[in-house]
């Protein structure tokens, strides 16, 4: 418990730093482009590199790969919740893809690794990536393809294809492609020199206080004089903070998988939305502010369920 509360300290004095210092006019947007790309093509996947192949061989590689299946399912059967509810509810049908992807989809890299690596330590990054594996499968494929309709449906345009190349190109994003390549070379044997290994290892240790800031960056710009709360975000909030975690907690009970996976699926269930939804809503012609502010609020609530479900996971048995 007391490992949990210091870890609670630390993300809200990294977070409220990245908030204080964007207020003060340190970061500015621009600022926030150059942090995301330094921790998601640069520092996560030389965190993973150094971590991996440093913490890992073969048959511990191995060993941890029954438990996979667990957030695909999780993650499918809450889309599948999402999309029953939106038709119960009515949403309109040129918000459902991104009503979808931010109540069933978790922003398992940029604030679950760090929160996990601060709350369980280096030993969880394993079980952290095999959920990232299965959230960013799921993101760049189903999850696009309703944001992409979504743009579609907005402007009179023919409905988008599932399945193409150039979705196979984004699920491949630098952090997948850094988990890959260690794989790769533990499975096969081969070893990195050291100058390489360090490099990867001095580059990794940016990833978790710049995502902390980051966070801190992205509330502060949050305008909330412009916010319109409306009843589908409560409903994201519900998917994001009870609705799937709910599930995970069912999914666990089934397994007898270690007590730190169970404990490490469970954080990332309970993390805000993808932070790239967004930036796909306007890049497909959907509906971008609808959107920002979904994610804005599920990322502002998140300051609330991270402390909660720390303290509540910190004591699973």
């Amino acid at each position: 418990m007391l490992n949990a509360l210091q870890s609670i300290i630390t993300v809200l004095l990294m977070v409220g730093l990245g908030f204080l210092l964007t207020r003060r006019g340190w970061f500015d947007q621009t600022a926030g482009v150059l942090v995301s790309r330094l921790v998601v093509q640069v520092a996560l996947p030389a965190y993973m590199i150094a971590n991996l192949m440093g913490g890992y061989d073969r048959n511990r590689l191995i060993a941890m790969l029954p438990g996979l299946p667990v957030p695909f399912a999780v993650m499918l059967i809450s889309y599948l919740v999402a999309m029953l509810i939106a038709a119960l509810l009515k949403v309109r049908e040129d918000r459902r893809g991104a009503f979808q992807s931010m109540f069933a989809l978790s922003n398992a890299v940029f604030i679950g690794l760090p929160v996990n690596l601060m709350l369980f330590g280096d030993a969880s990054l394993s079980s952290a990536l095999l959920y990232y594996i299965a959230n960013t499968t799921l993101f760049w494929t189903i999850g696009v393809y309703g944001i992409a309709k979504d743009g579609a449906l907005r402007h009179g345009r023919p409905k988008p294809s599932l399945l193409s190349w150039q979705g196979l190109r984004r699920i491949l994003s630098p952090p997948l492609v850094g988990f890959l390549t260690a794989v790769i070379l533990i499975l096969t044997g081969i070893s990195l020199p050291r100058s390489i290994m360090d490099t990867c290892r001095y580059l990794g240790s940016m990833t978790t206080p710049l995502s902390m800031l980051f966070i801190g960056m992205v509330i502060a710009r949050v305008n909330w004089n412009e916010l319109r709360f409306e009843p589908d975000f409560a409903v994201v909030l519900a998917g994001r903070f009870v609705v799937t975690p709910l599930l995970m907690v069912l999914a666990l009970k089934l397994t007898d998988l270690p007590l730190l996976m169970r404990q490490v699926f469970l954080m990332q269930a309970a993390m805000p939305a993808m932070t790239q939804n967004p930036i796909l809503a306007e890049a497909y012609g959907a509906d971008a502010e609808y959107t920002a502010i979904g994610t804005s609020l599920t990322t502002v609530a998140a300051l609330l369920t991270i402390p909660l479900y720390m303290t509540l996971v910190s004591g699973l048995t």
